[in-house]
């Protein structure tokens, strides 16, 4: 036996308890997907300046250099990926007539920028 349908046009009562069960569940989807999305992030970088500060300097223990008159170049705090990370200090071979100068990061507005390590005559 089959059962028959009713062509009146009203729904079974558990048709229409399922109805109503996918609308709150398609209403619970509508009101919660907008807080799931990440707009990307542009407030920590722009045109080479960093909106967050960087960490204090770690400290290192150098050592004895691996040959002599080599000289130490200290870590610093880089920026990469969104976020600081940590560039580890290392002995270099020095260059004649130069002094190495340190890795800094200054002020530059709200933000900071960071002014590269090199050799400076002198």
């Amino acid at each position: 036996m089959t059962q028959r349908k009713s062509f009146t046009g009203r729904k079974s009562f558990t048709e229409r308890k399922s109805f109503i069960a996918a609308a709150i569940f398609g209403l619970v989807i509508a009101m919660t997907l907008p807080a799931c999305v990440v707009a990307p992030d542009q407030g920590h970088y722009a045109a080479g300046v960093v909106m967050v500060a960087p960490p204090a300097p770690r400290v290192e223990v150098a050592g004895a250099p691996p040959y002599s008159g080599y000289v130490w170049v200290g870590g610093y705090w880089d920026w990469v990926g969104g976020r600081h990370v940590w560039v580890s200090g290392r002995w270099v071979a020095p260059k004649r007539g130069r002094h190495w100068v340190d890795y800094t990061w200054v002020r530059d507005g709200d933000g900071w920028r960071m002014h590269p390590g090199h050799w400076e005559r002198g």
